[in-house]
């Protein structure tokens, strides 16, 4: 599973975007695809999927200590 940091979330409007450690790609995620509540510069797991508009990130959830 890659970790990452999300470097964007708006509440709002229900999207966001996490940049992957490894390979340095951001991808989009929806609050749809949230396991845990996130908010900008949280350390996060996730899964990549295809998508219509390109890789998306799923499953997504916050690394707390405790999960380390």
């Amino acid at each position: 599973m890659p970790f990452g940091k999300v470097i964007f979330f708006n509440r709002k409007s229900k999207f966001g975007f996490i940049k992957d450690n490894e390979e340095n790609a951001n991808y989009y995620v929806s609050e749809k695809q949230l396991i845990d509540r996130i908010e900008d510069g949280d350390e996060v797991e996730f899964e990549v999927r295809d998508a219509a508009r390109g890789k998306e990130a799923i499953r997504v959830r916050k690394i707390t200590k405790t999960s380390l």
